[in-house]
């Protein structure tokens, strides 16, 4: 039996692209297999079930709560099930799919939109009162000034005293991959001799997109943009090498060894 091989995404002229979304990212949202195969390819991964913990902890009910590259709601179902009302924002409609579909059958109340995240004025101000950006998603947005305008429209949407969480990887932890010391010493020297390039962007092969696009952070980078933006910093939380856990032992080099953050965030009141 031949194995088929994922259809190609449609395609779209460079310039033509959203403000905020590369190439990569681009043809990953508009990949169907992506999102028919999500929900299997993570089946058997326990990985969210910390961040799952943190959310539920962080948005009690009644509230409408805004997953911000919600893919296919794995973290936003959850939610919705538990009491709130929930608000799907993804590039994908693919994704946006098959967040429709599982709410139709449980019977959940989730609006789907499609939209950039960078370009979120589809959404009034002071609308919802949580939000979230999990899985790493701020940082498949390419350039600072993108990512700050998302951070922006966040504070924007949000209520006085509402709460943000989000999840992004750590810069530094790279060391600890193979190949990693190298990406990190040729990262920091291209940054230094280049004003093109970003500090923490990578560029890599992911599930038949060759090109897909990540930006990893500093604690120190994120801290600075989201006060920046106008939020309040409730917690920072290192996570561990599988990203199930609290880093143990955080005091110990913890901004090298943490594999990357989630931040609880509110919004003044």
């Amino acid at each position: 039996m031949v194995e088929k091989s994922p259809s190609k995404p449609p395609s779209r002229p460079t310039w033509q692209l959203p403000s905020g979304v590369p190439r990569g990212l681009w043809d990953y949202s508009q990949a169907a297999y992506i999102a028919d195969d999500y929900d299997e390819y993570f089946e058997w991964n326990s990985l969210f079930e910390f961040d799952e913990a943190v959310l539920q902890a962080s948005f009690p009910p009644p509230g409408v709560v805004a997953d911000l590259g919600c893919g296919t709601g794995r973290a936003l179902v959850p939610l919705v099930t538990g009491g709130l009302t929930g608000v799907a924002v993804d590039l994908s409609e693919h994704m946006l799919r098959i967040v429709q579909q599982k709410a139709d059958i449980a019977g959940l109340e989730i609006e789907c939109l499609q939209a950039n995240l960078v370009e979120l004025d589809c959404l009034r101000d002071q609308s919802v009162d949580y939000a979230m950006c999990m899985f790493s998603t701020l940082g498949m947005i390419q350039g600072r000034q993108n990512r700050q305008q998302m951070l922006r429209h966040v504070v924007r949407i949000l209520k006085p005293g509402g709460r943000f969480v989000l999840h992004i990887h750590n810069f530094w932890y790279n060391l600890f991959d193979p190949g990693g010391p190298w990406w990190v010493l040729s990262s920091l020297a291209r940054a230094a001799v280049s004003r093109q390039f970003e500090l923490g962007d990578k560029v890599f092969p992911y599930r038949g997109i060759p090109n897909m696009f990540l930006h990893v952070f500093r604690r120190g980078e994120i801290v600075r943009d989201l006060r920046r933006a106008g939020f309040q910093i409730a917690e920072v939380i290192p996570l561990d090498t599988a990203r199930r856990h609290r880093l143990r032992w955080p005091w110990l080099a913890g901004r090298l060894r943490a594999n990357g953050w989630i931040i609880v965030c509110r919004v003044g009141s």
